[in-house]
């Protein structure tokens, strides 16, 4: 085992404590190993959500050897393919730590259990799901909503700007053509107006005097 300096007993020190952050973060889901690469016989220096079965005092990865042979090594590989050992897929994410010398010391790696995401995937997709239209076209938007926000957007683009950051003079321009197309006579336009607006009831109906 290489003696540790001062400057990287305090990095290794520094690196287990975000180590420890980001699994209590990201539990149960994401692996995260701290790896002392000046001992690479027994480079796994911390563990936690253990999720690969490996045990503190296992030797380094291939990635971590690459890094000990090559100061050049890319420094951050992030969301790559791999696996563990009983074959379940996963994203890993490593981090080489260098100290003052540009010397590769340490390494943070995380790695993310895909088969539990793949899982809810799997039922959001199953939940969202349409097997089949109605025999009817069916709407549960009220009549005419539709055609009363459509024009409010067009209205804005026109401006340059959204519907919620319309002046009060230009809302008010807005009501009164609305009211003039007979936008304002269809079911619950003022609601569906005031909301689409971002404003009150009572607004709507003074920009429509």
């Amino acid at each position: 085992m290489t003696q540790r300096t001062q400057e990287q007993r305090l990095l290794l020190e520094q690196l287990k404590q975000v180590a420890d952050g980001l699994a209590k973060t990201f539990a149960p889901f994401c692996e995260v190993v701290v790896h002392d690469l000046l001992d690479p016989s027994h480079a796994v220096l911390a563990i936690h959500n253990n999720l690969s079965g490996r045990e503190v005092g296992h030797p380094a990865t291939e990635l971590g050897l690459a890094r000990i042979m090559d100061a050049e090594f890319e420094q951050v590989i992030a969301n790559y393919p791999n696996s563990f050992s009983d074959g379940r897929q996963v994203k890993s994410t490593s981090i080489g730590i260098k100290d003052s010398d540009g010397r590769y010391i340490a390494a943070l790696c995380m790695n993310v259990d895909l088969t539990v995401f793949q899982g809810f995937q799997g039922m959001l997709n199953q939940f969202v799901d349409i097997q089949m239209a109605p025999p009817a076209k069916e709407s549960l938007d009220p009549t005419g909503a539709d055609a009363i926000r459509a024009r409010i957007d067009e209205f804005a683009a026109r401006l340059a700007t959204t519907p919620r950051a319309l002046k009060a003079e230009d809302r008010r321009t807005l009501v009164k053509e609305l009211k003039a197309e007979g936008l304002l006579e269809l079911r619950r336009a003022m609601e569906i107006v005031a909301a689409h607006l971002g404003v009150s009831r009572a607004s709507v109906y003074s920009y429509a005097k």
